[in-house]
């Protein structure tokens, strides 16, 4: 294999990711920022909108709430915060827990861009998480993967509850805070419930803070932000997805696997060497998972690697953003590197 050293990965992102003009790549490995390009000198000191890449933040404020005691455990049935739901007419409802809300299992009938029962409806009325509660299921819950907002805004509405605080002062206190981030933006429903599947604004510098505190399984300067366990448990694959999407999903995490020689690159990095048979197939992809918003927000993980990229975009729909950068271009370029 080819050796591929940091400047010649440098050279190759500088001559590959500029003519894509997106709004700005970040590039880490083991901690270390070896790429960095914005469209223009403002942005890293810029708030912008990370869409559903919210659901991620969220997803790590609820293992936060978890680890301190707020929250029970993953198999809390949400019927503790809504109680309403011991009396509807499907009983189903009542035994939807925390994990189904997380992974998008819950079995709700949900259109999440179109239609009576979707996102953009939801946010035209009064009160977001009764309109996304009172929705029929359609499956049974856990046994389904449908895309979901209405269950995120259910969680940010739970974790309000559970920590008796607005989600934006608890974010700051046990999660921004501690990484040293002192500018955001959030924005709430007519209740005043944060949203929980969109709506945060962060700099891009700060989004690869994020994703490098789970690389780092929850730990951040000496302290344990989250717990080496809920990083784990919140990262796994839970449930394949619903195409057109392609990968697996976890707790509001997409996860996702890089083909061919991947792993034993990664091998490559650490000095390990896989055996034969069970072992061997293993080696034929690299696992990842990350973050995603609409528009090419993204925040990618990948452990063997010790790899953070971060990708924002601004672009309208018309101008067709790219959305496969880093799986087409930048992951092959850096698994197959040797000595990095």
């Amino acid at each position: 294999m080819k050796s591929t050293g940091i400047f010649d990965i440098q050279s190759n992102l500088h001559e590959m990711i500029p003519p894509l003009d997106l709004r700005s790549c970040l590039v880490s490995v083991r901690g270390e920022t070896i790429y960095e390009h914005y469209r223009n000198p403002e942005i890293p000191g810029q708030i912008a909108k990370i869409n559903s890449c919210t659901k991620s933040i969220l997803s790590s404020l609820i293992c936060i709430a978890m680890d301190h005691g707020w929250l029970s455990g993953p198999q809390t049935e949400i019927s503790a915060f809504f109680p309403t739901l011991l009396d509807d007419p499907d009983p189903r409802k009542a035994r939807i827990t925390l994990e189904h809300l997380l992974t998008m299992t819950a079995g709700f009938d949900w259109d999440e861009f179109g239609g009576q029962n979707s996102f953009p409806r939801m946010t035209r009325t009064e009160r977001w998480v009764d309109f996304a509660l009172e929705q029929r299921l359609s499956h049974a819950p856990g046994t389904y993967m449908e895309y979901n907002s209405g269950v995120s805004q259910m969680l940010s509405a739970i974790l309000m509850q559970a920590t008796n605080m607005p989600v934006a002062r608890f974010a700051e206190r046990f999660l921004f805070g501690p990484l040293d981030i002192e500018t955001v933006e959030w924005e709430s429903d007519p209740q005043g419930v944060h949203t929980g599947g969109f709506g945060l604004k962060m700099r891009p510098g700060d989004l690869l803070k994020f994703g490098q505190l789970f690389l780092q399984q929850g730990m951040w300067n000496g302290e344990q932000i989250i717990s080496t366990e809920l990083v784990h448990r919140s990262t796994q694959p839970f449930i394949d997805v619903t195409p057109p999407n392609r990968g697996r999903y976890g707790w509001h995490w997409w996860v996702d696997a890089h083909p061919g020689e991947a792993k034993a690159a990664a091998e490559q990095l650490s000095g390990t060497k896989h055996s034969t048979g069970a072992e061997a197939a293993d080696a034929a992809s690299l696992d990842y998972y990350y973050a995603r918003g609409f528009g090419g927000q993204y925040v990618y993980v990948v452990p063997a690697l010790e790899l953070v990229t971060v990708l924002t975009n601004d672009k309208r729909k018309r101008d067709k953003p790219p959305l496969d950068v880093f799986p087409r271009l930048i992951a092959p370029m850096l698994y197959g590197a040797s000595n990095i």
